[in-house]
């Protein structure tokens, strides 16, 4: 039996009940399951001589299966491995041990104690140090405060990202020799998105993507951990020539409905697209935008914005109900029917008093199109939209709270019959499937709306029009309208 077996099922659950729930979540660890790794090591090409970086190796389990698949090719390794907490590290030390033996001399092995991007961030920076053929990586999912120590290594280093998971494989790129492989399971966050764009800048100058594997179950990659995060395995080759793209799926971390199409890169990477946004196709017809859509926002003379109201930074201005020099104040649980339900008993305001604290950050009333920038788990769309008219709320002004986003002309509202187009598209089932090739995530950033393409001006005021003759509008009917454009 492959020690790889014995690692994630054995020590691998000894180890999560020893660490508190709480510790994990400080830490970001999350553990890799024994099938997962093999998929993982099998992606790898074995030469003769290998030397791994694993960094956050937590039990060893990535290790463990590399080194199973290294000593089948006959490749002798030399593994580095870095990890913190000190539970884990028992763990980890036992598989690296447990290897070395079975290796007889073909094996060798470093465990590092200190923190991975204090350890390594100098050598990335400078290119003094060891460099490594392969990289295997199941890094901590963490948020990066921009006062803090990591940031500003890994700034040196000449990376600027948000997260640890996006900061482990940045200086694990920057530590490969040139032709060397990275294989990762990560979340899909990094594929789009502004706060990302420089880490997916750096990732696109420095390497190939060859394989890109996504779980369609969200919540199954790290089923023992109750995660929520959508999850892809990607592998990487540094500085070699980018050539066609390897996109695999399957349900969960059991790969029984395992499937694979190839893409020419230009699908997964758009040549024009200055976000670099990284598209993961599942099917060739997904590469291609809904065949409406031809237009840029800036095309159809629109804008988009998040909502300019941070509530807890006008709390002296917050008024519960509406009342004599008070302002409607719109968060998406207004919407939370699917209609407008305003006011709203609930722990936030529903108004804002008409403060000059508070006037500057008002819009003022017309037709708008909102958009959710953060959608549950559970509904149907990714994309959720709303035409905001005038009769909605009869107030001269509104405050639209941060986690809207907004489509409007120069912070004033839209076209009656325009916005209504709008909404219906973005409501379509094509827009909302062609949105989920590049965001894997339940948020809808302003920046994504601006990268997608758009029905032309004319096209959206038909739509709109035939939308407007409809007392309801369900999903079918959105969908037949937004087909017969």
């Amino acid at each position: 039996m492959m020690i790889t077996t014995l690692v994630s099922n054995h020590l691998h659950r000894e180890a999560c009940q020893q660490l508190p729930d709480t510790q994990r979540s400080q830490l970001g660890q999350y553990m890799t399951s024994a099938a997962i790794a093999r998929f993982m090591a099998s992606l790898f090409h074995y030469p003769e001589q290998a030397r791994l970086l694993d960094a956050g190796a937590g039990t060893g389990s990535l290790t463990a299966a590399f080194l199973d698949a290294a000593l089948q090719h006959g490749t002798s390794t030399a593994v580095d491995a870095w990890e913190i907490d000190p539970i884990l590290r028992r763990y980890l030390q036992t598989t690296l041990e447990q290897y070395v033996q079975r290796g007889q001399g073909h094996i060798t092995t470093q465990l590092h104690s200190i923190d991975f991007i204090e350890d390594t961030s100098f050598a990335a920076q400078t290119g003094i140090g060891k460099r490594y053929t392969h990289a295997i990586l199941n890094p901590p999912y963490k948020k990066i405060n921009t006062p803090s120590r990591h940031r500003q290594l890994l700034r040196k280093a000449g990376i600027e990202t948000v997260n640890l998971y996006t900061g482990f494989v940045a200086l694990a790129i920057l530590l490969l020799e040139t032709g060397g492989e990275l294989v990762a399971i990560i979340p899909r966050s990094f594929c789009n998105g502004s706060y990302y764009r420089p880490f997916r800048e750096l990732l696109l100058k420095q390497c190939a993507i060859r394989h890109i594997h996504l779980f369609e179950s969200r919540s199954k990659a790290f089923g023992a951990d109750d995660v929520l995060q959508e999850n892809i395995i990607i592998h990487l080759l540094k500085n070699v020539e980018q050539g066609q793209v390897t996109v695999s799926t399957s349900h969960d971390a059991r790969f029984a409905d395992y499937q694979e199409t190839c893409f020419a890169f230009t699908n997964i990477v758009k040549p024009s697209d200055t976000e670099q946004f990284i598209h993961i196709p599942t099917s060739h017809a997904a590469t291609d935008i809904p065949a409406v859509s031809t237009h840029s926002l800036v095309e159809l003379g629109l804008e988009v914005c998040t909502g300019p109201v941070v509530d807890f930074r006008l709390k002296e201005c917050w008024s519960a109900q509406p009342g004599n020099n008070t302002v409607p104040l719109l968060y998406p649980h207004h919407f939370s029917t699917g209609q407008l339900v305003w006011p709203k008993l609930h722990k936030k305001p529903n108004a804002l008093h008409l403060l000059p604290a508070s006037r500057r950050w008002l819009m003022p009333n017309g037709h708008y199109v909102l958009v959710k920038r953060f959608s549950s788990k559970e509904e149907r769309r990714r994309v959720v939209a709303y035409h905001l008219t005038p009769e909605m709320l009869g107030s001269e002004l509104i405050g639209f709270e941060n986690h809207w986003n907004i489509f409007h002309i120069g912070k004033a509202g839209l076209d009656a019959t325009l916005a209504s187009g709008l909404a219906t598209f973005l409501n379509s089932t094509v827009l909302d499937d062609w949105f989920r090739v590049f965001s894997g995530h339940t948020q809808v950033n302003a920046t994504d709306l601006r990268t997608l393409r758009y029905p032309s001006r004319a096209q959206l005021l038909v739509l709109g029009e035939c939308a407007a003759s409809y007392a309801s509008l369900d999903q079918t009917t959105i969908d037949q309208l937004v087909a017969a454009l």
